[in-house]
């Protein structure tokens, strides 16, 4: 028996409703023993977080998959889980105890540990419980988080076996440093802002009498930063620059500091740029680290003049002056330009309009650190690294050999590209919460990396040891992610025995580096070669509707939550999955959205009329047998619909998936198919039940392919329409054992086409869509003698042709259309005015085209389409499109009355 459906569509009555049956009745991983398997992870999100457009995109897209397979009998395990985000949940709690005027050094380590867990049980649940809303069908029951004690017993196995293997170590580099946060982090997490600041010209004199071949007794530098010189240990100069070949090798005299160090020849120097040398301070510039590496100095022996705040410290030398110690960076700065002015070593920039000035005025790519929100400080410190590029090896050769497919193949030479130049991971962060690193040391300053404090202890003898106080970055715990969470390193678990390697990983294509390759690098190494996973999904970003990236601060950011209250969640995840095509980036269409919103209702008031006909849930996996052509087309058309559908699934085209559906569903199902069967269903006879059945059975089809895109109204109507033995969720993947009929698809078509070329004659000649007409067809083919004689009832209804005759039309004013071979003369006497409506159509072609052809010449003006704003020339563009579209329409109309 079928559940009458209410006359409005509402996704919020349903949505909570289904999500909750679903997840208590343990239907998103059902037991499936003797399946197989097929596993993914979710790129896990911030415990802190909240979900944004980025989040509703990847998630909707793994959604999708899993749903995909569990319906088609495998046993889908979508892991899920937060991961701790270091530094972001520790600010979070920071935050906290500041609003009390409370703050952590206020405590024991161990105690705002504790607070943070107090935090996380009361407030981190945000996302998950959003990603609910989403439909995101993920294995709650083994929800996983990157501090839980298996979890963190993986972490400290993989960080003590890499040390072991060599692969880890401690090291003395440059990193990105947050002088607000104090610690070191990630490229991730700099984000590079544009900021209007100077570029000073400085002389640094020669040492011992020294000239140039000129005579000139300096060499003029220039810089951004001046505050650094206070560290300067070289200037480099391009071998091949004649002004300084004489003095390479020679000593330069820094004017604040008194420091002598050698002018060195190396390419960074580029004879083109300014004055062709270059400052270096190795401890404060990334590139300065690895000219002063290439110029023999050691990292140990780089000068540092900052402490974790970025205020000047005195350096191994002790030649900064008193009055620059203890100040900000930023303050150094203007007091070295200040001296160096006053002693003669600063060269004015001279303006357009000749006046001096300290600086030339520049607008610089500056870091800031996206949490802590300050200018980032290059600052060399003692940290812990993976050998990334020993690790990168065999991931490479994983893409390479196609064990690894990475989809669009037009990221791997971006992979290639960045994991053949890797650099050192440092993996060492500066906070207390997180993984602390397994290293202890002793009062010598030796080193012991163990699993346990016992078993470091047990290294150093009766020696004291202190703990490192670092804690590791979350991209390394997250790396373990694929294999971590099935239960490694016990390899006979058997969740791990059963789904590693993971079959697919989707993610945004931002973090390929940061997390997708870490994974690859990870997971191949601890798990004998064997990949993480076997595809690697990158899809692009969610832009605004102008197509700029979504930010706080341009105010454009859209909430996914938003849209669900407004449209339903269905309606979004359709939006997502109908824009993305393989990586490129979408812009955000609300209007979209909501049009899918009505593509739902249309699905709904579908089936209102299917159980107003008596067409209920069908019993039958394999297509009813069909003896009229309508029915055998629709059961071809579900075969065709689902071969698509599978081959797009598996080629991960997210976009021809949906629109495969979504056509079918409009046009052939509710458009055609329930139109054109209207008459037999009022029939009692066996041939309204054979359309019942079938109905029914499409119906079915129907619910299961759209079910991945649309799980909550899909669910609704599924068991709206009847009893059923399984809810839709674990329902089977369509096998209609049933192939397409030539002859139905060709007969129905031609229907499809006469009904729409009437439409279309009608709409251009200004006829009423309700009005009935004859038609003449002097040469009929054999298709349309067929589908006249078998279907005039369905032709008067929904071509509105009362008759056609099988003869030659009278004179008179008469339009044509034309269906496949087959040529329709209608008369037209007493229908239509003819000669107003020459006049008519004739007047709009000839605005139209005098349109149509000042846009194109405007479009053809070079000037116009590089000068003009790009929304200008679109909709000069899109108006082009519309005026040569209307001629073209006009003109057919003029034709069609003779």
């Amino acid at each position: 028996m079928t559940r009458e459906l209410d006359k409005t569509f509402d996704p919020a009555t349903l949505e909570a409703r289904w999500y909750a049956h679903w997840e208590n009745n343990g239907l998103f991983r059902p037991e499936r023993p003797d399946a197989t398997p097929y596993t993914i992870v979710n790129p896990p999100p911030n415990v802190t977080g909240s979900l944004h457009i980025g989040h509703a995109l990847d998630n909707t897209l793994q959604d999708i998959v899993i749903r995909y397979e569990r319906l088609r009998g495998k046993d889908a395990l979508w892991v899920v889980g937060t991961d701790h985000a270091g530094i972001a949940t520790q600010m979070v709690v920071e935050r906290q105890l500041e609003q009390h005027q409370d703050k952590r050094t206020n405590y024991s380590r161990e105690d705002f540990v504790a607070k943070v867990w107090e935090w996380k049980e009361e407030s981190g649940g945000t996302i998950t419980r959003q990603l609910r809303r989403l439909g995101c069908s993920m294995d709650w029951s083994r929800e996983q988080f990157t501090m839980d004690p298996h979890f963190t017993r993986a972490v400290v196995k993989v960080f003590v076996d890499l040390h072991k293997q060599g692969l880890i170590y401690r090291d003395k580099r440059l990193v990105n440093w947050d002088p607000k946060l104090k610690t070191a982090i990630s490229d991730l997490e700099v984000e590079t802002k544009e900021i209007k600041g100077g570029f000073w010209h400085f002389r640094y004199p020669l040492a011992d009498g020294v000239t140039l071949d000129d005579g000139r007794d300096h060499i003029v530098v220039a810089t951004t930063r001046p505050e650094t010189m206070l560290a300067d240990m070289a200037v480099a100069v391009n071998a091949d620059d004649p002004r300084y070949q004489s003095v390479i090798g020679k000593e330069i005299l820094q004017p604040i500091t008194g420091r002598r160090f050698r002018i060195v020849a190396d390419e960074h120097a580029d004879p083109e740029l300014g004055s062709g040398a270059v400052k270096i301070t190795p401890g404060h510039d990334f590139n300065d680290f690895e000219v002063g590496r290439r110029a023999g100095i050691k990292a140990g022996d780089m000068l540092n003049m900052f402490d974790a705040e970025a205020r000047v410290v005195q350096t191994a030398d002790g030649l900064i002056p008193d009055e620059f110690i203890s100040i900000d960076r930023f303050d150094a700065r203007k007091l070295v330009v200040q001296r160096m002015k006053e002693a003669g070593f600063l060269l004015p920039h001279v303006d357009k309009d000749g006046e001096e000035h300290d600086a030339e005025p520049r607008t610089i790519q500056t870091p800031f650190g996206d949490r802590g929100g300050v200018v980032i400080e290059p600052w060399l410190t003692d940290q812990w690294y993976v050998d990334a590029e020993t690790l990168a090896q065999p991931p490479m050769q994983a893409v390479r050999d196609g064990r690894i497919e990475i989809v669009p193949k037009s990221w791997e030479k971006t992979f290639f590209n960045w994991m053949e130049n890797i650099q050192p991971w440092c993996v060492s962060r500066q906070l207390w919460w997180g993984h602390r690193i397994p290293a202890w040391y002793d009062e010598d300053g030796g080193v012991y990396v163990a699993e346990t404090e016992e078993e470091a202890q047990a290294q150093a003898g009766n020696k004291r040891l202190t703990r490192d106080e670092d804690v590791l970055d979350t991209w390394f715990s997250s790396a373990l992610w694929p294999f971590a969470t099935l239960g490694w390193p016990d390899v006979d678990a058997p969740l791990y025995k059963k789904h590693y390697a993971n079959d697919l990983l989707i993610s945004g294509f931002d973090i390929l580096f940061f997390w997708d390759a870490r994974m690859a690098m990870q997971g191949m190494h601890f798990n004998e070669g064997q990949v993480p996973w076997k595809r690697l999904y990158l899809h692009g970003l969610v832009r605004a509707p102008d197509g700029q990236k979504m930010s706080k601060s341009k105010g454009n950011v859209v909430d996914p939550l938003g849209l669900i209250d407004a449209y339903g969640a269905d309606a979004l995840r359709f939006f997502m999955a109908a824009m993305e095509s393989q990586g490129r980036d979408i812009k955000m269409d609300e209007k979209r959205v909501e049009g899918y919103r009505n593509f739902a209702t249309k699905l709904w008031n579908a089936t209102r009329f299917c159980q107003s006909n008596g067409i209920g849930a069908s019993s039958n996996l394999a297509a009813p047998a069909a003896t009229s052509a309508v029915n055998r087309w629709i059961i071809g058309e579900v075969v065709e619909t689902l071969a698509a559908l599978d081959k797009a699934m598996a080629e991960l085209r997210f976009d021809a998936a949906a629109n495969t559906v979504y056509h079918f569903v409009w046009d052939q199902f509710c458009d055609w198919y329930l139109e054109l069967i209207k008459p037999v269903l009022g029939e009692t006879s066996p041939a309204s039940e054979e359309t019942r059945a079938v109905a029914g059975w499409v119906l079915d089809q129907i619910f299961v392919m759209l079910h991945p895109f649309m799980p909550f109204i899909t669910e609704e109507l599924w068991h709206a329409q009847g009893t059923r033995a399984n809810d839709l969720i674990i329902a089977q993947w369509p096998q209609p054992d049933a192939t397409v009929d030539a002859v139905a698809k060709a007969e129905v078509e031609w229907l499809i086409a006469l009904t729409s070329a009437m439409r279309t004659a009608k709409n251009e000649l200004g006829i009423s869509p309700g009005a009935k007409l004859e038609a003449y067809l002097e040469t009929p083919g054999e298709t349309a003698r067929t589908v006249i004689g078998n279907n005039a009832a369905a032709i008067d209804r929904v071509a509105r042709i009362s008759a056609i005759h099988f003869a030659a039309a009278p004179a008179g004013a008469a339009m044509q259309i034309g269906v496949g071979e087959d040529s329709f003369v209608i008369p037209l006497d007493g229908v239509i005015d003819i000669a107003a409506e020459k006049a008519r159509l004739a007047k709009a072609l000839e605005a139209s085209a005098k349109e149509a052809k000042a846009l194109a010449g405007r479009l053809g003006n070079a000037s116009f389409v590089e000068r003009a704003k790009p929304e200008a020339v679109e909709k000069a563009r899109a108006d082009h499109a519309h005026h040569a579209g209307e001629v073209e329409r006009l003109q057919a109309a003029l034709a069609r009355l003779g």
